[in-house]
């Protein structure tokens, strides 16, 4: 068996602790590389993406790797899970620490009306 990176180690640690109390909900999953930051609400009873919003997406402005297009992000993302009847998900933020973009994006949904 490999060894696994601190990365690949957090996001395992991760997604147990939210399997454990998800309960139903669906799941806001975060990903951000260099240049731009991704998000997602997932059903994974159903396997399907309900919601979703990056920095590519349509309106976003500017440079993808600050904290304020993570912000713009996250708001964009919880106004479309309002709009599909979503308020209550689980925040998966994978192997990535909650500091900095994934944090700016969790404010920002959060203040959008989602509840984690």
């Amino acid at each position: 068996m490999a060894k696994l990176s601190l990365f690949d180690r957090r996001r395992r640690r991760v997604r147990t602790a939210l399997k454990a109390r998800a309960g139903g909900r669906p799941r806001l999953s975060v990903h951000r590389s260099g240049r731009h930051i991704y998000a997602q609400i997932i059903d994974d009873a159903e396997g399907k993406t309900i919601a979703s919003a990056s920095t590519l997406t349509k309106g976003s402005k500017g440079p993808g790797a600050t904290c304020d297009a993570a912000a713009l992000v996250g708001k964009t993302l919880a106004e479309a899970a309002k709009a599909k009847g979503v308020t209550a998900v689980v925040f998966d933020r994978g192997g990535f620490l909650f500091h900095g973009r994934v944090k700016a994006l969790a404010d920002a949904a959060r203040e959008g009306g989602l509840e984690f």
